[in-house]
């Protein structure tokens, strides 16, 4: 957890609140108990109070759903398909292992230098993103993930061999300002929702499925 407070410790503002998506069955797998036992580990380094931490996974059961607002967490209402904005206090995206979509649907909803800089994403490596991914696709697809890209800070999870798996590809994000400010006005001028129109392999469970 150490790991994560570290390169906060810089200009940008400390996260006030929490989001946490795509946790997953953790009453069935172990890598989602070690994601959610990190998760509170951070809400602790970080002194964010677990009632400041909203989460939400299409999958959980009513038992999680139940054992999460036992530990004092609260859940989200309904699927938000990642698009949830910052509203101006500096928040916390845990998103270990999330699909593509989640990242770039929250960027969209943060999308100026004043949101984004208000934004700590610990998700999978957009580095990895981008070196996996055609440009032609990632621009087409995923063009806010891709616009960031020359605006983001990131650093890597250290390894653990016994949680290899479960963190694996897990950077954390952040977005200084001034970075944000260096990027060609036009960047910004683009709030067009984004669709998925021609995307073959959407990693994302649309709202009421």
């Amino acid at each position: 957890a150490g790991a994560v407070r570290a390169p906060l410790r810089g200009p940008a503002e400390p996260p006030a609140r929490c989001v946490c998506y795509g946790l997953g069955r953790f009453v069935r797998c172990p890598a989602a108990r070690y994601q959610l036992a990190f998760l509170l580990l951070l809400l602790d380094e970080l002194r964010v109070p677990p009632a400041r931490c909203a989460l939400f996974d299409p999958a959980f059961s009513a038992r999680e759903a139940a054992a999460l607002r036992a530990l004092g967490l609260r859940l989200l209402p309904e699927n938000e398909e990642g698009k949830h904005g910052v509203e101006g206090s500096a928040t916390l995206f845990y998103m270990v292992h999330c699909g593509k979509a989640l990242y770039n649907n929250l960027l969209w909803s943060n999308w100026s230098p004043a949101a984004l800089s208000k934004l700590v994403i610990i998700g999978n490596s957009f580095r990895g993103i981008e070196e996996r991914l055609l440009s032609r696709i990632l621009e087409r697809d995923y063009s806010y993930l891709a616009k960031v890209l020359k605006g983001v800070e990131e650093v890597a999870l250290p390894s653990h061999p016994r949680y290899l798996d479960t963190f694996n590809d897990t950077s954390v994000h952040w977005f200084p300002l001034d970075k944000l400010q260096e990027l060609s006005p036009e960047v910004w001028d683009c709030m067009e929702e984004p669709m998925y129109q021609h995307c073959e392999d959407l990693e994302i469970i649309r709202k009421g499925e």
